[in-house]
């Protein structure tokens, strides 16, 4: 069974994780919600997830794709030097995929360089690839989302990515999409 680890830390956007978190367990993966710094994760709208596993007692060794949703928690995410070893490790190794503001992230840590990529569209910066202006950018092993009206454009790239493109149509028609 394909498994995701997913980062959040209090201030992440719920439609950027839930949109995808959803898709993905449809699609018969096993979604894990990773709190980075507690035991619980608070959106920005409020909405409190989990359960969660707090980073320190999660195993990602077993885990086959790093997953960072956008919002205001990027900013935690990126000075965190656990999560930083995290999004190294998977871009070298594994799978990992980050919407909205969270693909900065891969950008200030170089990672994008000579790469395609989207992320909100005001937060780009030249991060030495190739920006597109499309909801979702599948590159190797990465799979980056530009907002949270790609979330489910996103979910379904991540989704081909980790599943394939008949998972992805079987879900498509279930959703009437």
């Amino acid at each position: 069974m394909t498994t995701i680890a997913v980062l959040l830390e209090n201030g992440f956007e719920e439609l950027e994780a839930m949109g995808p978190i959803d898709l993905l367990t449809r699609a018969g993966c096993k979604v894990d919600m990773i709190a980075v710094n507690n035991v619980s994760a608070t959106g920005r709208c409020g909405v409190q997830y989990g359960p969660t596993t707090p980073m320190k007692d999660y195993d990602f060794s077993q885990a086959d794709c790093l997953f960072l949703p956008g919002g205001g928690h990027h900013v935690k995410l990126r000075v965190n030097p656990e999560v930083l070893k995290l999004v190294h490790e998977f871009t070298e190794k594994k799978i990992i995929a980050a919407i909205c503001a969270s693909p900065t992230i891969l950008g200030q840590e170089g990672l994008l360089k000579g790469k395609n990529y989207t992320c909100f569209t005001s937060m780009n910066q030249d991060f030495g690839g190739t920006y597109h202006d499309d909801y979702a950018i599948v590159d190797g092993n990465m799979i980056t989302g530009k907002s949270a009206a790609a979330a489910i454009d996103f979910g379904f790239a991540l989704m081909e990515v980790l599943c394939g493109k008949e998972k992805v149509q079987e879900i498509k028609e279930s959703i009437y999409y």
